[in-house]
C-alpha cells in the first residue's frame, strides 16, 4: 500500500489540478501533506509499535490508511484533498516501521534471509507496477480510483495480519514518547514548507516571511527539546559519529533531487511531451527495473570495494541522467530524448542507493542501527519534502505553469541542472568524508572500547557493522525502514 501510493499519485498529479481546478501549489501540497506528517512522526510510529505491540500498529496503520484513502478519493474539493493525505501520512507512519521488524522479530533466524528476501521482492514488484497501475487508473476509471484501491488492499491485509501475525514487543520499550519533539518537527517543517509554496504568489510578504521565521524557530527548539530530552525521539548523540552524520548528508542532497526530479518529469512527460498518465508512469519504469535487478549487486560491489566510490560515482551519474532529461521537451522522442537519460539516471541510483543504506547501518553501533535507519529514512523524506516545496520557485514555476507546455518546459529545462547541481554537491560531501572502509568487518573482535559520546564505531563492535536487509530492491524516494540485525545474529 505504502510504496504504490508513493508511486502512483505523482501520475495523476495533472488530472487531480484539472478536475479540481487547482493551481500548481495544490499540485505541491498533494504531494508534500502526505511526506509531511509521514517523515515527521515515522520515528514516533516505530516507537508505539515497539511499545503496544507491532502488530497491533501496523494493523492500526493500515486501517487508517484505507479510510484516509477513501477520503483522499471522495474529497469534493483540493482542501479536503490536502487534508486528507495529511491523514494518510499518519497511516503510513503508523504502518511503515513495523513490516520488516515484524519479519525480524517472528521468524526464525534460519528463514529470516528467504523471508527478506521475499519482502523486498514484492517492495520491488509494488514500486515498479505503481507508475503503470496508476496511470491506468488514471486514464480509465479516473484519479479517484488511485486512493480507492487502498481500501481492497486493506481489506485482505488486515485479517490475515490478524490471523496469522504473532504480537511481538520490544520489552526494553519504556520511558515517555516524544509527542512534543514530534510536533516541533513537524510544525517546522510545515511552516517552511508553506513559505517555500507560497512565496511565488505572496513574494516578500508577511504572509510568506512570518511562517518562514517561526518555521526556523521552531526548528531551533526542536533542537533544543532533543538535546534536554532523556529520551528523545531524535537522539542527537547519533551525530557524534562524524560518518552518520556524513552519510545523512549525502542523503539530504540526493533525497532532495529524487524527490524534484521525480514530481517534475511526471508533469513534464504529460505536459509538455503530451503523453497520457498510463504512457508516463510506464516511462519510468526503466530506473525501477534497474533498481529490482542490480541493487543486490550493487550492495556486494559496496561492500567489496568500500562505499566511498559508490556515494561519489551514484550521484554524479544522476546528476548526468538529469542533465539528460533537459531534452525532454515538445516533441520528444523515448528512445532518444527519453530512455537515454533514464537509463544512466537508474544506473546512478543502482550504484548510490543500497551502498547508502549499509553505511548509514555501519556508521553505529548494532543496537541502534534500527533507530539510525529511521533517522534516514525520515531525513530522506524530509529532503523531498522541501525539494517539491522549493524547485518550483527556483526555477521561477508560476502557479498556472501545468496548463501550458512552453511555459512548464522553459522551467522544466531550469529545474534539472539545479537537481544536478545539489546532487554534484553530495558527491563531493561523500568524497571528502565517508571513509571507504566503513563496511570492513574486523578479523578479530577488538577489546570492549571506552563508551564514546553518542555511538561507537562500527569496527568497534564485536558483531562487526550491522548489514542492510534491502538485498533485491531498495528505496526509490526513501531508504528502506531497516530495523536492524540482532546483536545474536550480527
Amino acid at each position: 500500500m505504502a510504496l504504490l501510493d508513493s508511486t502512483v499519485v505523482n501520475v495523476a498529479l495533472p488530472r487531480i489540478g484539472l478536475d479540481l481546478h487547482a493551481g500548481l501549489a495544490v499540485l505541491q501540497w498533494t504531494v508534500n501533506a502526505y511526506m509531511l506528517t509521514l517523515a515527521g512522526l515515522i520515528l514516533l510510529g516505530g516507537a508505539l509499535g515497539d511499545r503496544f505491540g507491532r502488530r497491533r500498529i501496523f494493523v492500526l496503520g493500515v486501517v487508517w490508511f484505507a479510510l484516509a484513502s477513501l477520503l483522499c478519493g471522495l474529497a469534493p474539493n483540493a482542501a479536503v484533498l490536502i487534508a486528507a493525505r495529511a491523514l494518510q501520512g499518519i497511516g503510513g507512519a503508523l504502518l511503515t516501521p513495523g513490516s520488516l521488524a515484524l519479519i525480524q522479530s517472528v521468524i526464525h533466524p534460519d528463514d529470516r534471509p528467504r523471508a527478506v528476501g521475499l519482502w523486498s521482492g514484492f517492495g520491488g514488484v509494488g514500486a515498479a507496477i505503481g507508475p503503470f497501475l496508476g496511470g491506468w487508473l488514471v486514464d480509465g476509471p479516473g484519479w479517484r480510483w488511485v486512493f480507492f484501491l487502498n481500501v481492497p488492499l486493506a481489506a485482505v491485509c488486515v485479517p490475515v495480519a490478524l490471523r496469522h501475525v504473532p504480537e511481538v514487543r520490544d520489552p526494553a520499550a519504556h520511558g515517555r514518547f516524544d509527542v512534543l519533539g514530534a510536533a516541533l518537527g513537524a510544525l517546522s517543517l510545515a511552516l517552511v514548507t508553506y513559505a517555500l509554496i507560497a512565496a511565488p504568489g505572496g513574494g516578500v510578504s508577511p504572509a510568506v516571511v512570518v511562517p518562514a521565521v517561526l518555521g526556523v524557530l521552531l526548528g531551533v527548539a526542536f533542537v533544543a527539546v532533543e538535546r534536554r530530552r532523556a529520551e528523545p525521539m531524535l537522539p542527537l548523540s547519533l551525530f557524534a559519529s562524524r560518518q552518520f552524520t556524513a552519510v545523512n548528508g549525502v542523503t539530504l542532497c540526493v533525497y532532495a533531487a529524487f524527490g524534484g526530479f521525480f514530481f517534475l518529469t511526471v508533469l513534464n512527460l504529460q505536459v509538455v511531451v503530451g503523453y497520457s498518465a498510463l504512457g508516463a508512469g510506464t516511462a519510468l519504469l526503466p530506473t525501477t527495473v534497474l533498481m529490482l535487478l542490480l541493487s543486490a549487486r550493487s550492495g556486494e560491489l559496496g561492500k567489496r570495494i568500500g562505499p566511498r566510490i559508490p556515494l561519489t560515482v551514484g550521484p554524479l551519474l544522476c546528476a548526468a541522467g538529469m542533465l539528460l532529461m533537459t531534452r525532454a521537451g515538445v516533441g520528444a522522442v523515448y528512445w532518444r530524448d527519453i530512455l537515454p537519460a533514464l537509463l544512466v539516471m537508474g544506473l546512478g541510483m543502482v550504484v548510490l542507493v543500497a551502498p547508502l543504506t549499509a553505511t548509514v547501518l555501519a556508521s553505529v553501533d548494532v543496537a541502534r542501527a534500527g533507530l539510525a535507519s529511521g533517522i534516514n529514512n525520515a531525513a530522506a523524506r524530509a529532503a523531498g519534502l522541501v525539494a517539491v516545496a522549493a524547485l518550483p520557485l527556483l526555477a521561477g514555476m508560476g502557479e498556472d505553469a501545468y496548463r501550458s507546455a512552453d511555459l512548464f518546459s522553459g522551467s522544466f529545462r531550469r529545474a534539472m541542472p539545479i537537481c544536478a547541481v545539489v546532487l554534484a554537491v553530495g558527491a563531493i560531501l561523500a568524497w571528502t568524508t565517508v571513509r571507504s572502509d566503513v563496511l570492513a568487518v574486523p578479523e578479530t573482535p577488538p577489546p570492549a572500547p571506552a563508551e564514546a559520546a553518542g555511538a561507537a564505531r562500527p569496527e568497534e563492535h564485536p558483531c562487526g557493522p550491522c548489514r542492510p536487509q534491502c538485498t533485491y530492491h531498495c528505496g526509490v524516494t526513501a531508504p528502506p525502514l531497516d530495523p536492524g540485525e540482532p546483536p545474536a545474529t550480527g
